[in-house]
């Protein structure tokens, strides 16, 4: 959420956090709860945001109003060219050892099967 700076007529200028959908509403002074005028006292500090921290902020504004459709979502999840986990996986071939093509036992440890 965004920080706004407000200014209270008898109590001076104060600042909230607030979401961005209530940006045009007044704020009660949390000192006297007397009414209070948005001000702009200074400019946005997104550039000393990383970029990923931008987008976890517009994340958490956005899902509180308008969460992601199926295709957003979809869009978002889709992995790299190369990715190995969403393809299939080769089949062993079958060799003179293992006929079948089947995992098989590896080494001393028999109770860890190869991926």
């Amino acid at each position: 959420m965004p920080t706004y700076e407000y200014e209270c007529q008898t109590c001076g200028s104060f600042t909230m956090l607030r979401p961005m959908a209530q940006r045009h509403e007044s704020c009660q002074c949390p000192s006297c709860a007397g009414p209070g005028g948005r001000l702009l006292l200074s400019a946005p500090a997104l550039t000393t945001l990383s970029s990923s921290q931008r987008q976890a902020m517009a994340t958490n504004e956005r899902s509180a109003h308008a969460p992601q459709t199926l295709g957003e979502y979809q869009q978002n999840r889709r992995h790299p060219s190369g990715c190995s986990c969403c393809a299939p996986s080769k089949p062993l071939a079958p060799t003179k050892a293992n006929p079948q093509g089947l995992k098989s036992k590896t080494g001393s440890r028999p109770w860890m099967i190869s991926h």
